[in-house]
């Protein structure tokens, strides 16, 4: 269901004249709306040659990903030969990114050299966003010099529950700057946002401000990604294409561990903002059990048989 308002109207103007929208105009949510819409959604069903191809597609949408305190260079260098290479199976594809920590990037870019799989760093003081902007400038750009292609940042959530969202815009368009060629994703943790209507506002501001990924959760707080919350920043980013004409990305994280969930994630990207987004360079999955469980249908859709989880290496 469509948000009740139009989008937010321009009200203030920031530096070198540029105007942002008055973010406390963002579109008010209709949640049983949305959930009815998700509802209606999830019953559609795939036919057979359908589900392979959207298989395929998923894992070519993952971001595996390792953020752990327990995490290793070995553990990265093989979470990246399974992101290059995610089964034996030639017609199986690489998975879009490897995700990890900002000391980690080094390891994943030599283990990844010569491959078309990204590397996103997480920065920003994450999970908490609780640094200075100083510091969260300077761990962007370390992140981008040691080879990282995407920077996932966390915002400020204190600040935005206080209202203070010309802070949290700042930052992210510093971020942006700082990331150099580097894409930017920027993380709202919508579990803490606590409302639906501060999810939008959120997505609102993030896409205004320069993202360009949109991206529910760090995965250390749940809820993490669900069905409602994602449609509701779909919604966003239709509204936010129709006004500018720029499409921006989004990625769904946490909490998405089977293939069939996957799918119905799909459906709802394909039905909210089309066929274009259908593309790892527009939408993600930010997950690492979910890849073998996409592996274990693939197999199975192609012997008939399910492989055991031993087969797979859990990463």
């Amino acid at each position: 269901m469509k948000a009740t308002e139009s989008s937010p109207t321009t009200t203030k103007v920031k530096n070198n004249g540029f105007q942002i929208p008055d973010f406390r105009l963002s579109p008010t949510i209709d949640q049983v709306g949305i959930e009815e819409r998700v509802s209606r959604l999830n019953k559609r069903s795939i036919k057979k040659s359908s589900k392979v191809t959207g298989l395929k597609l998923i894992l070519s949408m993952i971001d595996l990903t390792t953020l752990e305190g327990k995490d290793t260079s070995g553990k990265v260098i093989q979470l990246c030969q399974k992101a290059v290479h995610p089964y034996e199976d030639k017609e199986i594809p690489s998975v879009a990114a490897v995700c990890v920590y900002p000391n980690m990037v080094k390891t994943a870019r030599k283990a990844l050299d010569g491959s078309n799989v990204k590397i996103a760093a997480v920065a920003t003081a994450f999970p908490s966003g609780m640094g200075t902007l100083e510091s969260k400038l300077e761990e962007t750009r370390r992140v981008v010099g040691d080879g990282a292609h995407e920077v996932d940042m966390v915002i400020s959530r204190g600040k935005f529950l206080e209202g203070d969202y010309n802070f949290v815009f700042d930052e992210i368009a510093e971020v942006k700057s700082a990331c150099g060629p580097a894409h930017l994703k920027v993380i709202l943790e919508t579990a803490e946002l606590v409302t639906l209507d501060n999810v939008r506002r959120a997505s609102d501001l993030a896409m205004h401000a320069g993202a360009d990924f949109i991206k529910t959760s760090t995965g250390k707080v749940n809820p993490a990604a669900t069905q409602p919350v994602t449609l509701v920043m779909l919604e966003a980013i239709r509204d936010f294409y129709y006004k500018t004409g720029k499409m921006i990305g989004m990625k769904p994280a946490g909490g998405i561990r089977n293939a069939k969930t996957a799918l119905q994630y799909l459906v709802i990207l394909r039905e909210t903002l089309g066929q274009e987004w259908l593309s790892p360079d527009w939408f993600r999955f930010g997950a690492s059990a979910l890849a073998n469980d996409v592996l274990m249908q693939l197999i199975k859709e192609k012997t008939g048989v399910y492989q055991s989880i031993d087969y797979f290496s859990n990463d």
